[in-house]
């Protein structure tokens, strides 16, 4: 459930952020189903994927050599640190060697990996995730600690709710990889022109936030994973 105002994080108390807040505040029902959702459909996830993640994972591990699970620090609500889970689809280490988002043909990329990414299936093991409750099926993507530590202070609304495994701009921004293809610093590029529209999707998702509106955009999520452009 959303937390009283005055028990959010100093940074986000901010005039910026205070309009979606008092959206939410007004639909805490649809909050709590959310969650109820969440909880059930995730158990019910971990029972029905069990048997296809743990071939998924021997396929990893006869790819390349490192852990099946990658697991890097990300934000989510209310600023909260957790450490993502996710089925490797890099070499190992390969945030030591790199920006800590990918670009099309990243060399870091093992064969499996690509193939688990183009139908985001590196994404399964996050119902672990949304069974602990630092994330949801549906919110903005949770985002490495460096970058939202250059968020304006608008962005910040998006911690409101937990982060999620697929969203409206998840969507609209499958082939972010691509997109950053071209750019001679990727970090930059990202921060200054990706993130921002981006953005705009998630605080638009916040503004018309509904629970049934999540249901949608986990459809349009399989949609899109089978070639739908949106």
């Amino acid at each position: 459930m959303l937390r009283e105002w005055d028990e959010l994080p100093d940074f986000m108390r901010v005039p910026e952020v205070r309009p979606y807040y008092d959206i939410l505040k007004k639909k805490q029902f649809s909050l709590l189903l959310k969650r109820v959702f969440d909880f059930i459909t995730a158990i019910l996830l971990c029972l029905v994927l069990a048997v296809p993640m743990a071939v998924i994972a021997i396929w990893i591990k006869m790819d390349s050599e490192g852990p099946v699970i990658y697991r890097q620090e990300r934000v989510t609500t209310y600023g909260k640190h957790f450490r993502i889970h996710k089925f490797r689809t890099m070499v190992n280490n390969a945030d030591k060697s790199g920006t800590a988002v990918t670009v099309s043909g990243d060399a870091r990329i093992t064969k499996v990996g690509q193939k688990l990414r183009d139908l985001r299936l590196d994404e399964l093991p996050q119902v672990f995730d949304v069974l602990e409750g630092t994330m949801s099926f549906v919110g903005t993507r949770p985002e490495a600690v460096k970058y939202v530590e250059q968020y304006r202070p608008e962005y910040y609304a998006t911690l409101l709710i937990p982060a999620g495994i697929t969203s409206e701009a998840a969507i609209r921004y499958k082939d972010e990889a691509k997109l950053l293809d071209a750019a001679n610093d990727v970090d930059r590029v990202y921060v200054e022109q990706v993130l921002p529209e981006k953005m705009k999707w998630n605080l638009d998702m916040i503004q018309n936030y509904s629970f049934f509106t999540d249901i949608a955009t986990m459809f349009r999520t399989v949609f899109a994973v089978l070639g739908k452009d949106y």
